[in-house]
């Protein structure tokens, strides 16, 4: 660890670290909104279940470096292909996540809501996705620390964040970028990680009652 070169290149490391949490926030919130509609559709239709799953596993096992060479000739050298290719990346975390939590939801929780005059859509905000909400932030925190990882991959396409510190330190041999760069990358991993764990206690008061 080199303090001095913190303190000459802080503002090189605070335009990679922001750009890195950027592309990481983006990739993350379309992943949601794009997990959860799916997720409803595959537990309410179910012959669509196999398809949305296969889908996005198979997404999941196309290497990364694959991944956003493929995306290239569509979006060029840009942040929207690394964004792309993360919540594709995403998808599979979240969708199993967000499914797995509805289908946990206990059916007589569901028969009383039935009985209480709840409409199909209003059981589904109301009582299906909140009770969810456990199982949903678990896959959320996996997928959020996984994308931060992967966001250094996007390095290919000019838009890695810390990732492009690593890879030009590991160039020239210098250490000191390499090191930084890498630590950086822990501590928002770890720090996204309790950030939503603290956020999941927030909106399910009733996991607290429990405990």
């Amino acid at each position: 660890m080199c303090p001095e070169y913190v303190r000459t290149r802080g503002d090189t490391l605070l335009e990679a670290l922001r750009e890195h949490l950027f592309i990481t926030v983006v990739s993350i919130a379309l992943g949601v909104v794009l997990a959860v509609p799916l997720a409803i559709i595959a537990r309410r239709f179910r012959r669509t279940r196999p398809l949305t799953l296969g889908i996005s596993t198979a997404l999941y096992t196309v290497p990364s470096l694959a991944m956003f060479s493929l995306l290239l000739p569509l979006t060029g050298l840009s942040a929207a292909t690394v964004i792309t290719g993360l919540v594709l990346y995403s998808l599979t975390i979240l969708v199993r996540n967000v499914l797995a939590g509805l289908d946990n939801v206990d059916e007589e929780v569901r028969d009383a809501a039935r009985g209480m005059g709840f409409s199909r859509n209003r059981m589904l905000f109301k009582v299906e996705l909140p009770l969810a909400l456990p199982a949903s932030f678990a896959g959320l925190r996996v997928a959020t620390v996984s994308t931060i990882a992967l966001t250094t991959v996007g390095t290919v396409a000019g838009f890695g964040g810390l990732g492009d510190l690593l890879t030009r330190g590991l160039d020239a041999n210098f250490k000191a970028e390499v090191f930084t760069a890498a630590v950086l990358c822990v501590v928002i991993a770890i720090a996204a990680d309790l950030l939503l764990l603290a956020a999941q206690r927030l909106v399910t008061p009733w996991q607290r009652t429990r405990s």
